[in-house]
């Protein structure tokens, strides 16, 4: 409710830009609260930074057993956002403001490092394989319901899309997954100038204004986004992209039900 009251804000979006989010967790109730709590469970999946405290209250087995749970717990809702503790000085202001597009050090566009995509699409390869009963660590198997609902991944694309076909992507999702679209991040290579990308961020239903950069950041020139979502297949999302980027079969699966029944 924050991130989407802030972006939600004419005169706020024209003067600040949201680089980062950092969620601050009780390391000895962060459990409780996130079985309790499902708005809990979106704040620490969209997070950019999570922040453990009062972990010098664990102690023992029973505490080490406790705080090994709950990190792999925020491991498997945010595989991407760096983890960092204030009992031991981590949570520092260089470690906790160093995940924004821009990289102050270089003064340059860090995409990699701001999307982390690698993050995410190792954390799907984990779930793929756990799915097919290939994993047999059960550490995590007790997990709130809350949990469940939420999904993370990342897709890539080397077409270039449409600025027009680009607008209804991002419309459509708007319109039928607004509100489960917890936070959206990309790099998107479109058709009208391939060689100046636009950086894309969104949160729920409120985008911000799409930044044109000068050239890619880095030597790879796909078009990559990363979602975190509640209750919404990778699939929809990816087909309904491509249906946009693929002159061919896209272009047919737009029309189809199977695309356009985001529902």
């Amino acid at each position: 409710p924050v991130l989407h009251t802030v972006m939600s804000e004419p005169d706020l979006l024209r003067r600040c830009r949201l680089e980062s989010v950092i969620t601050v967790i009780d390391g000895v109730a962060g459990e409780a609260t996130l079985d309790a709590h499902a708005e809990a469970v979106k704040q620490a999946a969209v997070a950019d930074r999570l922040v453990l405290t009062k972990l010098d209250l664990l102690s023992g087995r029973e505490g080490e057993d406790a705080l090994h749970s709950l990190i792999g717990r925020l491991r498997a809702l945010n595989p991407a956002a760096r983890i960092l503790t204030t009992h031991r000085g981590e949570a520092t202001a260089a470690r906790l403001f160093n995940s924004g597009l821009y990289n102050p050090e270089t003064k340059s566009i860090d995409a990699r490092n701001w999307l982390n995509a690698e993050a995410y699409a190792t954390s799907e390869k984990r779930r793929r394989h756990r799915r097919h009963g290939h994993d047999h660590d059960h550490d995590h198997h007790d997990v709130s319901r809350h949990d469940d609902h939420i999904r993370s991944f990342t897709f890539s694309d080397e077409r270039a899309i449409s600025a027009a076909g680009l607008d209804m992507f991002l419309g459509l999702l708007q319109s039928f997954h607004g509100a489960n679209m917890l936070r959206m991040k990309g790099i998107v290579k479109v058709a009208d100038d391939p060689a100046r990308p636009i950086v894309l961020h969104g949160v729920q239903h409120i985008y911000h204004p799409p930044v044109r950069l000068q050239a890619w950041p880095d030597g790879d020139e796909r078009t990559r986004l990363v979602f975190i979502v509640k209750d919404i297949e990778k699939r929809m999302i990816e087909e309904l992209f491509k249906a946009f980027t693929d002159q061919i079969s896209g272009a047919g699966a737009f029309h189809t039900d199977k695309t356009l029944s985001l529902g």
